[in-house]
């Protein structure tokens, strides 16, 4: 059972910057599909960023140029750096791991953490 946790949430103007961490609690990286999913209220949990085992990266529309996904596999972390916050970024935060092991999907989530971006 994989665990995720994840941190670096918090208030910021727009504008700002923040980095969110996942660390996860085995090495993981080189065969699971890592995302940065975020859901606010009333909205479905959307993809904001992925990465795959082999580096690709993907990224929502909206934070095209804005945010970056990257990963420490000495530390088994998982980051994403956000610039240039706006309002419509404030959501929670999950951390993802997702791969097919056998035709059976292993996806696991980290609990979250708050972005708010507020003047």
């Amino acid at each position: 059972q994989v665990q995720l946790v994840e941190s670096g949430g918090g208030l910021v103007q727009p504008g700002g910057s923040l980095r969110l961490s996942c660390a996860a609690s085995e090495s993981i990286f080189s065969i699971y599909r890592m995302g940065w999913y975020r859901q606010a209220p009333g909205n479905e949990r959307e993809l904001v960023a992925a990465i795959t085992g082999d580096g690709s990266t993907n990224y929502a529309d909206s934070v095209k140029g804005r945010f970056t996904i990257s990963r420490d596999n000495a530390k088994n972390t998982l980051y994403l750096q956000m610039n240039s916050l706006k309002p419509e970024d404030t959501a929670v935060y999950y951390c993802n791991a997702y791969r097919v092991r056998f035709g059976r999907p292993l996806d696991y989530w980290g609990q979250g953490t708050q972005v708010t971006v507020s003047s």
